[in-house]
């Protein structure tokens, strides 16, 4: 099969007049699609790109699924086995592309929906009007907002930033690490994909890798004796945060080694706090052993630039040829629906799932939460709810 990311648009007749509208062919959107036609409805899927899953499609090369095939699947199609347990970025896009095929989606690329407003100015949320790019006004009764938790890439106003001589560019931008062979690259950020392309920088030839840390990450194995780390995080979601913060300090003792002398210390704070807070732990992908090896050195965040030099948090200095911001994403919601109200102070969705806000009927969200028991399966749960709700209401 011919590389996903190369692939020609999706062409489309879009429904002439559709039950729903789905803004954001990802997962989310597919899922939440699939779903409605699963109950009789004529959803239409609207995405701004030229392509579906163009959020896959620009991820850096080796990223995978951090959870399971088998608990990653979306409503009504599992991921094929041929594509291992641990699903490659190149596969999860083939896997979008067979989903919206086998469930014969209706896609409109190539279409940026500006903003979702109620049909007519009614307050009553009697229907939606969405003004699209060409002028397009879409109208539909429903309408599902899926355009993604990792919608906007997000680069700190660090003091100096525009001064530096090196190059500085978002982990959105990077691919793989071909570009930065022999070349001295600082990685600002700790999350998954901070830590991810720092390991692949130095497994890639980089001359040196420095990893920024803000707060240090709680650290988990991706799977210990065959049992995934996602396969825990389903049992824990329900129990209370405490006993959950408890059990992670004293599995991470046992069976991740403390990075402390090489600059990395373990999290004062709990796993699961963390993570209800919207902070998931990073899943060992070569992490700790390029740390113990320093092949990848821990150091403090990034406080200020000043021509080529890096000033960090804790006063040391560093000259790096190259740094990356791995510094996440917004939601990127304001513009959207943010005259809605439904938007809490942190510009995320007051609901998901077969909620509606308060005053917004027929509005429903999916995508915008990362739990630890994965997202992938969080987006499947909420389209079937999605999909019974919008059922039931008609």
């Amino acid at each position: 099969m011919a590389d996903p990311t190369d692939a020609a648009p999706r062409t489309a007749v879009p429904t002439a007049s559709p039950d729903a509208l789905v803004i954001g062919a990802g997962p989310g959107g597919l899922a939440a699609a699939a779903a409605l036609r699963h109950y009789g409805l004529r959803p239409l899927v609207l995405e701004r790109a030229q392509q579906l899953g163009a959020s896959w499609r620009n991820h850096y090369d080796r990223l995978h699924l951090h959870t399971t095939r088998r608990l990653s699947s979306l409503p009504g199609l599992p991921i094929p086995r041929r594509f291992g347990r641990w699903v490659a970025r190149d596969d999860v896009v083939r896997y979008l592309e067979l989903y919206a095929d086998h469930h014969a989606l209706d896609i409109a690329t190539g279409i940026e929906v500006q903003r979702v407003e109620r049909a007519g100015g009614s307050v009553s949320g009697a229907g939606w009007a969405l003004p699209a790019t060409g002028g397009r006004v879409l109208t539909a009764p429903v309408v599902v907002v899926a355009t993604g938790h990792n919608h906007t890439p997000y680069t700190p106003s660090w003091p100096g930033a525009g001064t530096f001589t090196g190059e500085l560019l978002h982990a959105s931008a990077y691919r793989n690490a071909s570009p930065y062979r022999e070349r001295d690259v600082l990685v600002a950020g700790a999350g998954n994909t901070g830590a991810e392309i720092a390991v692949d920088l130095a497994e890639g030839g980089a001359a040196r890798v420095r990893l920024a840390v803000r707060t240090p990450p709680h650290v988990v194995r991706r799977s210990t004796a065959g049992w995934p780390a996602q396969a825990t995080g389903i049992l824990c979601r329900r129990l209370p945060v405490t006993l959950v913060d408890r059990a992670a300090a004293r599995l991470a003792k046992v069976s991740v080694p403390d990075l402390a002398p090489y600059g990395l210390p373990r999290p004062t704070d709990g796993l699961y706090t963390r993570a209800r807070q919207g902070a998931i732990p990073v899943q060992d992908v070569g992490l700790i052993a390029a740390v113990r090896a320093r092949r990848v050195q821990p150091v403090a965040a990034i406080a200020e630039f000043d021509g080529g030099t890096v000033r960090l948090a804790d006063g040391t200095e560093a000259e790096p040829d190259v740094v990356i911001a791995a510094t996440g994403y917004r939601r990127g919601l304001e513009d959207l629906v943010g005259h809605l109200g439904v938007l809490d102070d942190r510009g995320r969705p007051v609901v998901h799932g077969a909620r509606t806000p308060s005053g917004a009927p027929g509005l429903y969200f999916t995508g915008f939460t990362n739990p630890i028991s994965g997202m992938f399966r969080e987006m499947a749960m909420d389209a079937r709810r999605i999909g019974r709700a919008v059922a039931h209401a008609r």
